[in-house]
């Protein structure tokens, strides 16, 4: 099967090229021993069987960012693994309304030895200011097929699909790999030759302001940009509470309803109703589906709402507005949007990263979102403030998300030192495309694959912690029960964990087993903490957070008031801090596997619950101090 690389700048629409042309054909992978993210599919065009990279965005081979180096070794015939075989043809992009960069990279593809065939994309945009790309001449002129395509409208596709089938049928043999340090070198001779280039193709910038202009000199103001992007925060915020929840809980109800009725029907029919095999299947592998099948709804409207801000162009324009503030924590303006979305949801906020063009901020970002506080922990926070400070509840749920951005801005500040060093140094560069209105085809087909490689790479493991809790809960310590039967929580394998695990917690005043075992199911997800404090003292969880019962508030009062030596609300508030600081749910925790790998996950995971165990110690002693 021949390779073939697609090679261009950021935002030249070549990822939706590659949408387009592969389909539901491809799979995510990261670089060998890297961070950075690659997208192949498989494309067949004129019949030939062609695996199709994305190599990621970059101006320029000679490389300054862990991106560019990938891209580099892959073009240039460096790189390792399942990228040590150099690609026969790299596709390069060229905006037609920045054809100067384009050009450049072009000229450094090709001074690496590689054949390349130009695909121009943005000629719409081009065309509306006054800027018309002749493809012949532009052929002629840099000796190599040119194809002009738009890759939000298909138009073009058929034509490329051919060029590129007709230069592999006669090109079957790999170029020579290059040298990359030669093009050092070079560089005068790449910018003579882009000025050449466009000379004579008679292609000059026409002096012509566009809407997009004039939009951009009241929306970049700080007075008329901040308060827009705020309200474009509200929205967001809405979309992953408001929208997102109730289609979550009917996703979520139709395989813990419907489909675990028919399992139980089916198990019956075969005769293994009831016992063990039943209660793996309902509350261990449905239980785990459910989880996933409920976060799609979330995942895809959060999915739409990025695709939207990036192809009308005004993700750009939050990278401009926000990246002074952004610069205090070491990163640039790109990497507010998931910060900010993590108040909402973790999930969609570590899928909102890929937005970003650096791997090293993207691993930055990724390490930072599961310090934000998101809905889920709000449920604690409520239940904890009524029980232990009814007066003051309001102020202590507010203080808690001041508590978040203060952690994040610490961890920001220690990543910019450690991990991510220099991750944030670079001026921040961005061409402000031209504001479009998003296309329905290319933006569905977006929603679903992400959708998809969610589904499939985050839903084995989710299933597997699931079924790893339910078998915790199934497993009896003491005399009188069997496997799978309803089994009190004190008497289970789980409870004896959490009995276990109840002196590590004891220098932070809730070395109780109630309290471990709540922190065991919040791992799984923060929604559960509340119902499992309940389940542990044999009551039913409260209706609304806000307002416990008081048998049960007064149980857990009971509880901090031994477990803290007579200071329960300093316990409380390390509770609380204990929450919100480590692993926020084994569905993000899944999406960080997915996006950064294992080890960076492990690491995040261990950094977070030691960072809680200090801070929440810290409170405790000051707490009862005071």
């Amino acid at each position: 099967m021949a390779r073939v690389a697609l090679v261009g700048n950021p935002n030249v629409g070549k990822s939706t090229l590659f949408n387009l042309l592969t389909g539901a054909w491809q799979v995510t992978m990261n670089a060998p021993r890297t961070t950075v993210s690659l997208e192949i599919g498989q494309w067949q065009p004129g019949g030939l069987g062609v695996e199709l990279m994305d190599l990621p965005g970059t101006y320029s081979l000679i490389a300054q960012s862990p991106d560019e180096e990938v891209t580099r070794d892959v073009v240039a015939g460096l790189g390792t693994g399942i990228l040590a075989r150099r690609p026969d043809l790299a596709m390069v992009v060229l905006d037609a309304t920045a054809l100067s960069s384009s050009l450049y990279l072009l000229a450094q593809v090709r001074a690496l030895g590689m054949p390349a065939v130009a695909v121009v994309t943005m000629a719409d945009v081009a065309g509306a200011r006054g800027l018309a790309v002749d493809t012949a001449t532009l052929a002629a002129a840099i000796d190599a097929p040119v194809v002009t395509v738009n890759p939000r409208g298909g138009q073009g596709i058929e034509v490329l699909a051919e060029t590129v089938a007709d230069y592999l049928m006669e090109h079957r043999q790999a170029p020579d790999g290059g040298n990359a340090e030669a093009l050092v070198d070079q560089a005068d001779q790449f910018f003579d030759w882009v000025a050449s280039i466009l000379d004579r193709a008679e292609i000059h910038h026409a002096e012509t302001v566009t809407a997009s202009d004039k939009a951009d000199r009241l929306l970049l103001r700080p007075w008329v940009g901040v308060p827009l992007f705020l309200a474009v925060l509200w929205a967001l915020f809405q979309l992953t509470t408001v929208v997102a929840a109730p289609l979550q809980d009917g996703f979520e109800w139709v395989i813990t309803g419907p489909v675990a009725d028919a399992a139980v029907w089916l198990l019956g029919r075969a005769g293994w109703a009831g016992g063990w095999l039943e209660s793996l299947v309902v509350d261990g592998v449905l239980a785990g589906a459910g989880v996933v099948v409920s976060f799609l709804p979330l995942m895809a409207i959060m999915f739409a709402a990025i695709a939207l801000l990036e192809d009308s162009g005004y993700m750009a324009r939050v990278a401009f507005v926000a990246d002074r503030l952004m610069r205090t924590i070491a990163l640039d303006g790109r990497a507010v949007l998931p910060l900010v979305i993590g108040f909402g949801c973790n999930l969609p906020a570590l899928a909102a990263t890929r937005t970003l063009p650096s791997a090293r901020q993207r691993l930055a970002v990724g390490l930072l979102i599961p310090y934000s506080s998101c809905t889920a922990r709000l449920v604690v926070y409520l239940f904890v403030a009524q029980v232990f400070f009814p007066r003051y509840a309001g102020t202590v749920v507010f203080a808690m998300y001041g508590v978040s951005v203060a952690v994040m801005v610490a961890a920001g500040l220690i990543l910019r030192g450690t991990t991510v060093r220099g991750a944030g140094s670079e001026p921040l560069v961005l061409a402000l495309p031209a504001y479009q209105v998003p296309r329905v085809r290319a933006l569905t087909r977006s929603i679903l694959l992400r959708c998809r490689g969610f589904a499939i790479h985050a839903g084995g493991l989710i299933v597997a912690l699931t079924m790893a809790v339910w078998l915790l809960m199934s497993v009896p310590v003491t005399s009188g029960y069997a496997l799978g039967e309803d089994i009190p929580a004190r008497d289970s394998l789980f409870g004896a964990t959490a009995q276990a695990l109840a002196p590590v917690f004891t220098p932070a005043g809730f070395g109780d087993w109630h309290a471990s075992a709540a922190l065991i199911t919040g791992f799984v997800a923060k929604e559960t903490v509340v119902a499992t404090i309940a389940t542990t003292y044999g009551m039913d969880a409260p209706d609304d957070a806000g307002a416990p019962p008081s048998d049960l508030g007064e149980q857990v009062r009971a509880s901090l008031l031994q477990s803290s030596g007579g200071s329960p609300g300093a316990a409380a508030l390390a509770f609380m801090v204990f929450s919100l600081v480590y692993t926020p749910c084994m569905v993000a925790v899944s999406e960080m596997r997915r996006l950064f790998g294992w080890r960076p996950t492990l690491a995040s995971v261990g950094a977070s619950v030691v960072a809680a165990w200090v801070l929440a110690v810290v409170v405790f002693q000051v707490g009862r101090a005071l």
